[in-house]
């Protein structure tokens, strides 16, 4: 397995990205960028003629993203889709661009998933 540091990972001033170089990247093997594209919808790598995946700036990111949520912050698979798919109606602000940049978005997200639970059980507990 490739090294999983990502706090100081720079990407390149680049358009697109090789599935090789993105691995490098973000510290995942290949098969593993392969299957979270399969599991994360906002992965969306561009395919070459030759049917080469050709990753954008921000899929790079986005997996960046989905690697610190499931290696980092011990998300499951399902909990960092929802988070990321979460973050996406959240975040509408210029200056809430990337939600992992400060803590108090993060908060809001988690405050806002905590909510749903309680209403969820709140209303399962009416019906008994």
């Amino acid at each position: 397995m490739k090294s999983t540091h990502t706090r100081s990972t720079e990407i390149p001033d680049r358009v697109y990205f090789r599935i090789g170089e993105v691995s490098s990247i973000v510290g995942v093997d290949p098969h593993v960028l392969r299957y979270w594209e399969s599991e994360f919808k906002v992965i969306k790598p561009r395919r070459a003629k030759s049917k080469q995946r050709l990753y954008r700036r921000k899929d790079v990111e986005n997996l960046l993203r989905i690697k610190s949520l499931l290696h980092d912050e011990g998300y499951t698979i399902a909990g960092a889709r929802r988070l990321l798919k979460s973050s996406i109606h959240i975040n509408t602000s210029p200056k809430a661009d990337n939600f992992f940049c400060g803590e108090g978005s993060r908060l809001e997200i988690i405050k806002q998933e905590l909510q749903g639970i309680l209403k969820t059980i709140s209303s399962a507990h009416r019906l008994d």
